[in-house]
C-alpha cells in the first residue's frame, strides 16, 4: 500500500496507508442519459459507473481506488486485463467513473465485512508506479502527475471490442489521433503546473513549456481547469504534420473542482475564446448515424 506522511503538532510523524480496496457503501444511484447496461453512484466520495440492476443504495462493495493493481490470476478480474488489470479514471458514455466497485460476492466467499475495512492486502492488490525516469528525465521532472486530474489514457478499442455495442446508438465525436506528446496543462493558486503523461515537469526549455509559454496559458487558465492536448513538431513522432514549431492541440478541457469533462461543444467554444487549437474532428454520429 501507499502511504501519506502527517506531520504532526508535537512534530511527529504518523503513517497513514491508503486503502486502496476496502469494504464501502453504494450511495445515490442515478441512471446514464443513453445508457441501457450501465448506471452511476457515489461510493466513499467517488463517482463511479457500475452495472445497471447490479446494486441497490445501502449495498456493500469492495471498492478499489484509482491506481489499484488487481490480481491477474483471478476469474473475477479477467475483464481487466483490456486495462492491464489497473483501475484508472475513465470515461463511458460521457460519465466519468473514478474507482472501480464490485459486489462482496463476486470477490468472496461470504459477504461478512464491515463498511470501511481494508482488504488490500488479503486480495494481494497492489499500488500502479509510473515507469521509472532516466537521468535526463529526472532532472525535468517535479513530481508525480496530480492525482485529482484523469491522466490522458485511453482504451484501443481492438482490446476491448464490447465497446462498439455500448456506444452504438449513443451520440458521439470521433477526434483525430495526432502523433506527439500528450500533455496537461493547470494552475493552481497562481502558479501553472505543466504535467506530461506520467510526470510534472519543471519549468525549463522542453517541447510542453514551449507550448505553454506560446499560449500564454499562465494568464489565460482559470483556476481550477485543466486543459489536456498533443503536443506536436520537429523532433516528436517523426513531425507527421510538418509543423516547422512546436503546437498544442487540445482535447479535454476538465473542471478539477466539479470532477468533470466538457463536452465536445462545450470545449471547443472554451478553446476558440482563447485562442487555444483544438484536435481535428474526425467524424460525428447522431443516433448512431454520421452527420
Amino acid at each position: 500500500m501507499s502511504g501519506i506522511d502527517i506531520l504532526t503538532n508535537g512534530g511527529c510523524t504518523l503513517k497513514m496507508e491508503r486503502k486502496l480496496a476496502s469494504i464501502q457503501t453504494i450511495n445515490n444511484i442515478r441512471p446514464i442519459e443513453g445508457a441501457d447496461k450501465i448506471e452511476r453512484a457515489s461510493v466513499f466520495g467517488w463517482e463511479t459507473v457500475i452495472k445497471k440492476g447490479e446494486f441497490k443504495e445501502g449495498d456493500k462493495c469492495v471498492f478499489f481506488e484509482i491506481d489499484s493493481i488487481l490480481p491477474s490470476q483471478c476469474d473475477w478480474t479477467n475483464f481487466m486485463s483490456a486495462r492491464k488489470f489497473r483501475v484508472k479514471t475513465v470515461k463511458i458514455k460521457g460519465q466519468l467513473s473514478q474507482g472501480l466497485a464490485l459486489p462482496v460476492l463476486n470477490v468472496f466467499d461470504n459477504d461478512s465485512f464491515d463498511v470501511g475495512e481494508d482488504v488490500t492486502t488479503r486480495l494481494g492488490i497492489t499500488k500502479y508506479k509510473p515507469p521509472l525516469l532516466s537521468l535526463a528525465q529526472q532532472k525535468e521532472c517535479a513530481g508525480v502527475f496530480p492525482s485529482e486530474i484523469p491522466k490522458t489514457d485511453e482504451i484501443r478499442i481492438q482490446s476491448a471490442p464490447k465497446l462498439l455495442e455500448e456506444i452504438e446508438n449513443v451520440p458521439l465525436v470521433a477526434t483525430v489521433k495526432l502523433d506527439g506528446m500528450s500533455g496537461t496543462f493547470y494552475k493552481k493558486d497562481g502558479t501553472l503546473h505543466v504535467c506530461s503523461r506520467n510526470w510534472e515537469l519543471k519549468e525549463g526549455i522542453n517541447a510542453y513549456w514551449r507550448v505553454a509559454k506560446k499560449y500564454n496559458l499562465i494568464n489565460i487558465l482559470p483556476e481550477g481547469i485543466a486543459v489536456q492536448g498533443e503536443v506536436c513538431g520537429p523532433g516528436i513522432q517523426k513531425n507527421r504534420l510538418n509543423l516547422k514549431e512546436e503546437d498544442l492541440f487540445v482535447f479535454n478541457v476538465y473542471d478539477i473542482s466539479i470532477r468533470h469533462f466538457l463536452d465536445n461543444e462545450d470545449a471547443r467554444k472554451w478553446c476558440n475564446e482563447r485562442c487555444l487549437v483544438s484536435v481535428p474532428v474526425a467524424y460525428m454520429w447522431e443516433q448512431g448515424k454520421e452527420t
